[in-house]
């Protein structure tokens, strides 16, 4: 790649991050690796992997916070509601290790701070509720995934 193709390249990134991405996939394409913005494109990978890692972890914040709404507050009008988030949740993780795999290992990693952020939400919203300490039910990602945990 000459001074000037790289320049122009890192240019276009900075003013139409869209363009840049189809010039770059066409030259992945065309096999035309020399000239490709190698520096962005690597900054991009490593984004998207950071990216896949913090929806594991908000979207499991979120999972375990409508399950312990739903196992320890007396809310029946809000049961429904509840479940219905648990499934989304639940299938847009089961979506994310469908696709990757390996990030299962993330989630199980991340539980322990995903479960102390739901913690913390679900005591400030509901002070009255007496809430665990520790996780009630099993930590495998099955378990969490697809147990009905307010069904004992």
């Amino acid at each position: 790649m000459t001074a000037q193709s790289a320049i122009a390249q890192s240019q276009l990134y900075d003013r139409d991050l869209a363009r840049w991405y189809a010039e770059t996939l066409a030259q992945l394409k065309a096999g035309d690796l020399e000239n490709l913005d190698v520096g962005h494109l690597i900054e991009e990978i490593e984004g998207l992997a950071a990216r896949d890692r913090r929806e594991i972890k908000t979207r499991l914040k979120v999972l375990l916070a409508h399950l312990l709404k739903r196992i320890y507050v007396p809310l029946p009008d809000n049961y429904r509601g509840w479940e219905n988030t648990i499934d989304e949740q639940r299938e847009q993780l089961q979506d994310l290790l469908e696709q990757s795999p390996s990030l299962e290992s993330f989630l199980e990693d991340s539980f322990a701070e995903s479960w102390q952020r739901a913690l913390k939400q679900v005591r400030n919203d509901y002070p009255e509720v007496s809430l665990p300490d520790l996780w009630p039910g099993d930590r495998t990602v099955e378990s969490i995934l697809t147990k009905a945990l307010w069904q004992r």
